[in-house]
């Protein structure tokens, strides 16, 4: 039977690897944002800025959460999907 903190441990470590690779790909569209052309390069700017506020606001509450350990973990889970939500509606704002 798989313990709470292994289960708190699995999903802490599937979010981190989540936000390395969105901010990887965040970095990616920076660049070509940089190469686009002068009227699609405001509003993208302002996506990726959007975009990049809340990959910060999601690793934050990600490391609120792991601070707080398993005992408080479902009290903070709810901010860490709240966030996560955030994080992924202005990723795919950026991508379409």
């Amino acid at each position: 039977m798989e313990t709470i903190g292994s289960s708190v441990d699995k999903t802490v470590t599937k979010l981190e690897d989540l936000l390395a690779l969105w901010g990887a790909k965040l970095n990616e569209l920076a660049a070509k944002v940089e190469a686009a052309r002068q009227e699609g390069r405001i509003e993208a700017r302002k996506q990726l800025e959007e975009a990049r506020d809340k990959l910060e606001q999601a690793r934050s509450k990600l490391d609120e959460a792991k601070a707080v350990g398993e005992d408080r973990w479902d009290k903070f889970k709810a901010a860490v999907e709240s966030s996560w939500k955030d994080l992924e509606g202005a990723f795919l704002d950026l991508v379409h």
